[in-house]
This record gives structure tokens, sequence and C-alpha cells, in this order.
């Protein structure tokens, strides 16, 4: 997309705003975040359903502009469902165009060709307890390299243990780093923690930051 066509794209949005990074490898980084707007999924644990619809169109122009004004290095490019909109593509590379550190925060239930390589994939696998898990792309994670990570949100024991299977089985580790969370009122923090430690998995337990700190508002 380049030219005229590159200038009329555009993206329904949400929200762009500043706030820490509260998961994934950056976490405490201040990071702009673009939630873009759409979901094709329906999580039971979804804290951004306000993102499923209405949001602004703007121009891909509109969106880098805002994002270039607050300053900052990291940019995280979040839903809803970022790929559920095609010109999703086209803002990834423009903002890698800019130097910023760019990471995605995806379903994986769309394919991930097309993102630009310099950007850094979170693809979150949905479990059992999710009511989504027949949503999975699993190809998807041929796409992953080092620089990517898995995400599992946890709802009980036995989304935990479907978890472990599916590491061991698609040899999670070896592609990319493994990030296990609990759904926020449905596993105790430090039942997970305990679970990682008595089975040896080579995970990294996170818990989400910006709720510790914000709770469930909107724009943090």
């Amino acid at each position: 997309m380049s030219g005229a066509a590159d200038a009329a794209a555009r993206l329904r949005v949400t929200e762009i705003f500043l706030s820490l990074q509260g998961e994934s490898r950056s976490v405490g980084w201040p990071t702009v975040f673009v939630r873009l707007t759409g979901c094709p999924l329906r999580c039971g644990y979804c804290d951004t359903s306000y993102a499923f619809q209405g949001g602004e169109w703007q121009s891909l122009d509109s969106v880098v502009a805002q994002v270039h004004e607050f300053g900052v290095h990291h940019v995280c490019v979040t839903g809803g469902e970022p790929l559920a909109q095609r010109p999703c593509l086209e803002l990834l590379t423009r903002l890698c165009d800019l130097g910023h550190e760019v990471s995605l925060e995806t379903s994986g239930a769309l394919d991930l060709a097309g993102v630009d390589t310099r950007v850094v994939k979170v693809m979150d696998i949905k479990t059992p307890g999710s009511g989504e898990a027949a949503r999975n792309r699993l190809e998807n994670l041929a796409r992953l390299t080092a620089r990517d990570q898995v995400k599992f949100v946890l709802c009980d024991r036995t989304d935990y243990d479907w978890a472990k299977t599916l590491l061991a089985r698609e040899h999670l580790a070896a592609r990319c780093e493994v990030l296990f969370s609990p759904a926020m009122g449905q596993v105790e923090p430090r039942a997970l923690a305990e679970w990682i430690i008595e089975d040896r998995l080579p995970v990294r337990f996170q818990l989400q930051l910006h709720k510790i700190l914000w709770g469930n508002a909107p724009g943090r």
C-alpha cells in the first residue's frame, strides 16, 4: 500500500493513550496504546468489550501523528482484535519505519502472515475456559520467532493442565517466550505460581500491572 491508497486507508479506533505496559516482556515501559475497534471473538474474561463496537474512523496519518505526539519509544497495537482490520498491517509497518519498538497483541485467531517482521507479536492462545479455544489458529505458531511471545490466560486448573499439554506438544518454549497469567477473579495468582514451580515449567508467570495500579479503568 502506498501513495493515494495509503492516504485513503482508515482504521476504526477506540482509543489512543499513554500508559505503562502492563503485560509481556516490555512490562513497565511507558507505552502508547492504539486500541482498534472490533473483535470476532467473545472470550468469557474479556476486559475490553467496550472496544467491540463504536470507535472513530481515522486515517493512518492521523493515528501515526497522535502516536508521535506522545514522544515515547514503545507502541502497542491492540484491540479488540487489531488484525480484523486489514490496514492494521500498514500501520504496524509505518510505526516500525519511524523507529518505534512496536508490539502487536492478537488473539491468534487470524493469520499472522503479512505482519512486519520487526513487530513483536504477542499471541494469546485461547484456553477452554475462555470459551473460544476452537478459534485457535495453531498454524500461526510457525510464524513466531524468538522475539515473539505466546500468552495463556488461565481460568482454572483444567486450563492450566490443557496449556501445559500444549506447551509440551508444540515445543512452545523452544519457539518463543511463553507467558502464563491468571484470569482475574478466577485463579488465585499464588496458586498459579505454585503450579508452575511444582511442574518446573519453562514459562514466565505474569500479572497485569495496569490492573494492579488502576483496576479495569479504560484508557489505562
